[in-house]
């Protein structure tokens, strides 16, 4: 059987129609509704009304309002089908999409299924212009932060379905609204598969997204961090780079200023400096695991090291031209999406090339 989760706050207007199109969508498909509503416009009371009429609606009514993350859990508690979905129900998500996510489930074996927006013949219509950058700017940031958030094309979908064993024994933490990066995160999965959609206009009510709730992500995202060692890697390695232009700036400032250098020769020796600097401390602490004693091994990778972060820049300095000069993308912008591209490219590369596991 498959649960449906629905999590509802003042949606009265969108909840009746949201339910004849999921019967249609679904037909002869045995599934239940989960309804978890914090309102106060009566929508309770209209679900409570249409579950006596239909037999397959769980209501789950909160009086005081706790948001939408802990809804989606009460929700997936609560079910009692092999494969659970979460959907909106102010139907931006289009309930038309379902038997697409069961079938791709079925046909390949995957034990998670998620409706894209980026996949072809998805979209995000339904959005303005700045609710699809800062969803674009959300999605970036999660998979350059995140490793199984690269697993798929919209982690921050909110239309999406997993068996029940994906959550079994695992405490999911979520913070913000973003259930599907909390799951693929902190889940136990083997596959996964997309398909596509498209996010519609919003036709009754009002959206829920606040500033809070981009404070809540941002939060989401500090603490999913940590909970993969890859991830956690990553997030030293990027802290070490920040403390490299530190001692960059503090360089060039003494060989210039203290030691009147000329302006190349004090930039040379600031970036031998800090790039020195970077490299014993990844060494030390971002692949310390992979730590050789022997100085002959720590000088190949020393050289390694240059010549990988030599690309990096190199990828830095495109991207900052590609977005900048032809795309007529703001520099600052511009510029640091092309620092996070090469803090990726340095990252991977030099984990599987300076510091490569060993075996390998």
């Amino acid at each position: 059987m498959l649960s449906i989760v629905l999590p509802t706050y003042n949606e009265r207007d969108n909840v009746e129609p949201l339910f004849a199109r999921i019967a249609r969508a679904l037909g002869p498909i045995p599934y239940e509704l989960v309804v978890v509503d914090d309102s106060s416009d009566g929508t309770d009371a209209l679900v409570g009304e249409l579950a006596r009429k239909q037999g397959n609606i769980q209501l789950i009514h909160r009086e005081i309002r706790s948001g939408l993350a802990t809804a989606v859990l009460e929700g997936i508690a609560r079910a009692r089908g092999d494969i659970v979905c979460v959907l909106d129900a102010d139907l931006q998500h289009p309930p038309e999409a379902l038997p697409a996510l069961l079938r791709a489930m079925e046909q390949t074996g995957a034990d998670v299924a998620v409706s894209s927006r980026y996949v072809p013949g998805g979209g995000s219509g339904g959005l303005s212009p700045l609710r699809k950058f800062a969803s674009w700017a959300a999605t970036v940031l999660a998979r350059v932060l995140l490793l199984r958030a690269r697993v798929v094309s919209d982690p921050m979908s909110g239309f999406f379905a997993f068996r029940k064993p994906v959550v079994a024994g695992v405490t999911l933490q979520p913070i913000g609204y973003k259930i599907l990066l909390e799951i693929l995160v902190r889940g136990n999965f083997r596959r996964v598969t997309e398909v596509p959609y498209q996010f519609q206009a919003r036709g009754a009510g009002e959206s829920k997204l606040s500033m809070k709730q981009n404070v809540e992500y941002l939060q989401q995202l500090v603490q999913l961090i940590r909970v993969q060692p890859e991830d956690l890697r990553f997030l030293n390695f990027c802290l070490v780079g920040g403390t490299g232009i530190a001692v960059n700036s503090a360089l060039l400032w003494f060989c210039q200023v203290r030691m009147d250098l000329e302006t190349e020769l004090a930039g040379v020796a600031a970036i031998l400096g800090a790039q020195t600097w970077n490299f014993l401390l990844n060494h030390r602490l971002t692949w310390r695991d992979r730590r050789s004693q022997s100085r002959r091994v720590t000088a190949k990778r020393y050289l390694k090291y240059w010549i990988l972060t030599g690309v990096g820049g190199a990828i830095q300095v495109a991207f900052l031209k590609g977005l900048y000069e032809a795309l007529g993308w703001p520099l600052l912008l511009a510029n640091l999406i092309g620092i996070m591209a090469g803090a990726v490219w340095n990252f991977r590369a030099n984990g599987s090339w300076t510091w490569k596991p060993a075996g390998r």
